[in-house]
């Protein structure tokens, strides 16, 4: 067996340091270019990842280099390969049984009138990824050697890596039962089926030159998911045991990241498998355990999930504590890279000082690199390098700004969290004269390219402030009459100003910096840049009122002004690690709930304060989840505890199990929630309904992340699912998200849909008390 290299990461972002992959996969699906040129340019993609990551120090031949490529989404490439794909898509199997990359699309985006497989957050990242839907009747092969020909691929350039793919455990435990399985099916029952294809792979793998592989098993460290730490050890445990006394086979690295693991680690320790990488920044060094002479404990102690610089010198005491336990130590991250941007030194525009104190994933792997020599050669070696990290991070936490007196001075009281109770503001709002199931949206209106292409001029300063201001203007007066002409009942204004919901606010408070190039995957060809909230954070100016105020004025119905809300604000952004993450909420809260006064006094009568990242942060561990769903619910509560009776907040929730959270949800105290439904086809319903949620609530009936138009019917048969759970009275229309990423014409399409379906519900229901 080939020892496991010294460091090493456990995944590298895959869409291009200037997101290659998403414009070879969008020219892709739009016909621009064919098969061929897609897979030479996502091949020429592969082979400049490797080749920069041999630049920064990991070995071209120790399997240093994880093999961690997907088009679209780990989970769905995993799925794929074993042939667990839904019935509605088998007929796109080719003559042989494999699943080629347009299937592979079709299934991760829907056609027709196929849907596609529901999306959700990966663990408590910003990543969404594809449920696989597995019942009785999934036929497990071997459907896919696309893992196979990037191992053969690497290695006629000269290199050995490591493929990645996702686990047998993790990718059972995050599937939903199809719609073909009995009631009560778990899809983990069918592990031992299972196992046979995944040894199949791994001899495929072997044969191809691979020495080691990794099965990414973050599953084992959630406590959130339906099957408990015990059933899911239980199964580690039978998987493992197969797989580890399979003939052929390369050598085993098991990656459960995100969370401590717990009574998991011996699972694992007495596995018959090679190697254990255990997340060191989220999780502690693990108990001593039986099984780990022969091993090697891959320490994740370079934070894989945030950006900054971090403690090198303690970084390196866990990998020394590490190596009490008997076993080999090697260093890395602490989850894949594909959280966190490519390099920092793209970035131009920051400060030269707050430069000092990131590391972006280049940065990070050459942190694992100095990491490694001190494990091999001894402290002393490195000593240099960990003085200059404990350095810039002292500059880093006395630095101005970082801490703001007059934003930490501002007084709260217990009545600052709450405002007058539900029914009284129930009563206010009916001057607000909606009708039954009131439509709308949730916000943003489509990006189109004259919108990017006016944004990029006017940053570049091409065009003054003034033509700009014009230009958006118009686009505000064409969005408030198309809501009008299609019918809604109440209007927003598009957000054509906003970039994302997260960086426009970040460039107008306080406390944040926005990169140029820092973009991450969020889904699929989509990405996002996170803005770097870094100090004290306050609102110097308001921020939205004057475009909701403008919106308003050009329409007699209601306009909602629209507000991220501070739990999403932290989520999607690199947010600053020296105090409790509460803390920090509450400073966002208390900037907007100064905005939220200010759009009052601009006569804006529904504010919409979105938290689709809510259920996102909670914990992955039981016992931590409370504390987080106070502050959360908390920090909600105070930005919206200053409205009055008669304003209406709404706020929106997207890619999630809600039936987690819904208690909080219900805390929130928000007048009107909406939330994802449609790909789930409004599963959610039942759980509103059991708990007798009784605020309004708007389940989405439109998809907005697959390109498929909805129906009239379809809209109607969720409308009436919904209507048949839920009071009349409390429920709103609306898609699932916002439509920052469609196109006019299928956005247009849809909506006109959802008008007439919620007509044709209307005629016939009756309002339900």
């Amino acid at each position: 067996m080939t020892a496991f290299p010294e460091g090493t990461i456990l995944g590298y972002p895959r869409i291009g340091r200037r997101r290659e992959l998403k414009k070879a996969v969008e020219a892709f699906w739009a016909g621009r270019i064919d098969e061929e040129e897609l897979e030479r340019t996502t091949r020429e993609l592969r082979a400049s990842t490797r080749e920069r990551l041999a630049e920064l120090g990991l070995g071209r031949k120790d399997s240093a280099i994880p093999e961690s490529f997907s088009y679209y989404d780990q989970v769905l490439d995993a799925a794929v390969t074993v042939g667990a794909i839904p019935t509605r898509f088998e007929d796109l199997r080719g003559a042989d049984g494999t699943v080629g990359l347009p299937a592979y699309f079709t299934i991760a985006r829907g056609e027709g009138d196929r849907a596609p497989l529901e999306m959700t957050k990966w663990f408590d990242s910003n990543y969404h990824y594809l449920v696989p839907e597995i019942g009785p009747e999934t036929v497990f092969s071997l459907s896919s050697d696309r893992l196979v020909r990037q191992v053969s691929e690497a290695a006629e350039a000269g290199l050995v890596t490591r493929p990645v793919i996702v686990g047998p455990v993790t990718l059972l435990a995050l599937a939903k039962a199809s719609d073909d399985a009995p009631q009560g099916f778990d899809p983990l029952s069918r592990l031992d089926d299972l196992l046979p294809v995944y040894v199949e792979l791994l001899a495929r793998l072997r044969a191809e030159g691979a020495e080691w592989v990794q099965l990414d098993e973050p599953a084992l460290v959630s406590e959130s998911l339906p099957a408990s730490v015990a059933q899911l050890s239980d199964a580690a445990a039978r998987a493992l045991d197969v797989l580890g006394r399979a003939p052929e086979r390369p050598a085993i690295l098991v990656a459960a990241p995100y969370a401590d693991l717990g009574e998991v680690f011996p699972v694992l320790a007495a596995a018959p498998i090679e190697a254990i990488a255990v997340d060191l920044v989220r999780g502690g060094v693990p108990a001593p355990a039986a099984g780990l002479e022969g091993k090697t404990l891959v320490g994740g102690v370079v934070d894989g999930h945030n950006i900054w610089r971090g403690d090198l010198a303690h970084a390196f005491d866990r990998l020394e504590a590490l190596r009490a336990l008997g076993a080999a130590v090697s260093a890395s991250t602490s989850t894949s890279l594909l959280h966190v941007p490519h390099d920092v030194t793209d970035e131009s525009r920051l400060d030269e000082r707050l430069v000092s104190w990131l590391a972006f994933a280049d940065q990070k792997v050459q942190q694992v690199g100095v990491l490694a020599r001190g494990l091999s050669v001894g402290r002393a070696s490195i000593a240099a390098e960990l003085d200059a990290s404990s350095a810039a991070l002292a500059d880093r936490l006395a630095a101005p700004g970082v801490r703001d007196g007059a934003v930490r001075d501002r007084a709260l009281s217990t009545a600052d969290f709450s405002r007058v109770g539900y029914e009284e503001r129930e009563t206010a709002q009916e001057a607000l004269g909606l009708p039954v199931l009131p439509l709308t949206t949730i916000g943003s209106f489509p990006q189109t390219g004259d919108i990017r292409r006016a944004r990029a001029r006017f940053t570049r300063g091409e065009i003054p402030a003034e033509d700009y201001d014009d230009f958006l203007r118009r686009e505000v007066a064409s969005v408030v009459s198309l809501q009008e002409d299609l019918g809604l009942d109440v209007l927003v204004h598009g957000e054509p100003e906003r970039n994302d919901m997260v960086q426009y606010f970040a460039e107008n408070l306080d406390g944040f910096a926005v990169t140029e190039h820092g973009w991450v995957q969020s889904y699929g060809s989509r990405a996002t840049r996170p803005s770097i909230l870094w100090g004290d954070v306050s609102r110097p100016a308001p921020i939205t009122v004057g475009w909701s105020a403008y919106a308003q004025s050009l329409t007699s119905k209601h306009l909602k002004g629209m507000l991220t809300g501070p739990v999403t604000i932290l989520a999607w952004s690199f947010v600053r690690d020296d105090q409790p993450l509460g803390e920090t909420a509450n400073q966002v809260a208390l900037a907007l709930r100064d905005e939220i006064a200010d759009l009052e006094a601009a006569g804006i009568a529904i504010i919409q304060v979105d938290e689709p990242a809510l259920r996102e942060l909670l914990p992955l561990k039981k016992a931590d989840q409370p504390a987080y769903l106070r502050w959360s619910v908390d920090s909600f509560r105070l930005a919206t505890g200053g409205a009055a009776a008669g304003t209406q907040v709404h706020t929106h929730l997207c890619y999630s199990e809600f039936g987690v959270v819904i208690d909080a949800i219900r805390a929130l105290d928000a007048d009107v929630t909406s939330i994802e439904a449609a790909r789930s086809r409004m599963e959610v319903v039942a759980d509103i309904a059991e708990v007798g949620f009784d605020h309004g609530i708007g389940p989405g009936v439109y998809d907005i992340h697959s390109p498929r138009v909805p129906t009239v019917e379809e809209v109607e048969s969720l409308l009436r699912r919904a209507v048949e759970e839920i009071p009349t009275r409390q429920l709103w229309v609306n898609p699932d998200c916002g439509l920052k990423t469609r196109g006019y014409e299928e956005t247009t399409a849809s909506l006109r849909n959802i008008v007439e379906a919620t007509r044709r519900v209307r005629e016939d229901v009756s309002v339900r008390v």
